[in-house]
Order: C-alpha cells, then sequence, then structure tokens
C-alpha cells in the first residue's frame, strides 16, 4: 500500500477544522491591521534561497529539496517565505511605489530535514511582513 512520505501528513477532521480556525483568524487579524495578502509559488529558482539565507546555511546546505527540471532550471520547493516575498516585491517594483506595504502569507514550506515531534519536511507557515524593514534591509 502506498503511504505519504516520512514527515510529510495528511490534514483530516478534526485536525482540519482547528488548522482552518487559525488560518482564518490569522487573516482577520492582518486585514484589520491593513495588511494584504500574497502568494508565491512553492517551486522557484535555488538560487533565490542561496542569496537569500547564504550558501553555508543548514537550509542550503542540507535541508532544500532541490532538482534540476526538465528545461535544466535549478529549482527548489520552498523551504522558508520571506525570500518569495521579496523577489515578488521587487519584480512587481513594489520598492519604486514608496510607502509602506503590509503583506501576510500563510502556505506550505518544505525542508529535507530529519521529521521529529512537531518537526516535519512539508509544515505551513504564517506570517506577517512590512515593506519597510524589506526597505530598510535592500539599503544596507
Amino acid at each position: 500500500m502506498i503511504q505519504s512520505l516520512r514527515g510529510m501528513n495528511d490534514i483530516l477532521s478534526p485536525e482540519y477544522e482547528r488548522f482552518d480556525y487559525f488560518i482564518e483568524t490569522a487573516t482577520a487579524i492582518a486585514k484589520r491591521y491593513g495588511f494584504h495578502y500574497v502568494e508565491t509559488p512553492l517551486l522557484e529558482e535555488t538560487a533565490l534561497f542561496k542569496r537569500s539565507v547564504g550558501e553555508s546555511s543548514d537550509i542550503v546546505g542540507k535541508e532544500m529539496y532541490q532538482f534540476t527540471d526538465k528545461g535544466g532550471n535549478d529549482v527548489c520547493l520552498r523551504p522558508e517565505g520571506t525570500a518569495g516575498v521579496v523577489r515578488a516585491f521587487i519584480q512587481q517594483k513594489l520598492d519604486k511605489r514608496g510607502g509602506i506595504h503590509r503583506f501576510y502569507y500563510h502556505g506550505a514550506m518544505f525542508r529535507y530535514e530529519r521529521p521529529q515531534k512537531g518537526r516535519l519536511r512539508e509544515f505551513t507557515s504564517s506570517v506577517l511582513r512590512v515593506s519597510a524593514l524589506i526597505l530598510f534591509m535592500k539599503t544596507l
């Protein structure tokens, strides 16, 4: 019988109801404070994470689901969300518009690490980001 991969779990009721309640509550709070939802791809160029978290980091060195696609591109499943949000922010030229941009996101992240209690290879992250921090970091 085929089973889910090690460290990747199904979410079924009643656990899903708790998960959905958390996401709905986090979304309502984010919207109340002027944050806007951003969704980035699950699959990104590996170079994005090498530049953002560093080639010598554990995430890049040991924990990414990385492969070469049929087109010869070096890609990986996103191990964290910040790099993709910053890429989208710059790609969409939001840094040129000025002002403060507030984003929130939630979604699946993937890290190839040894599964242990409370740490899975596929997990959901829910985060708020303010572009003023991104712009400050970009100018350094």
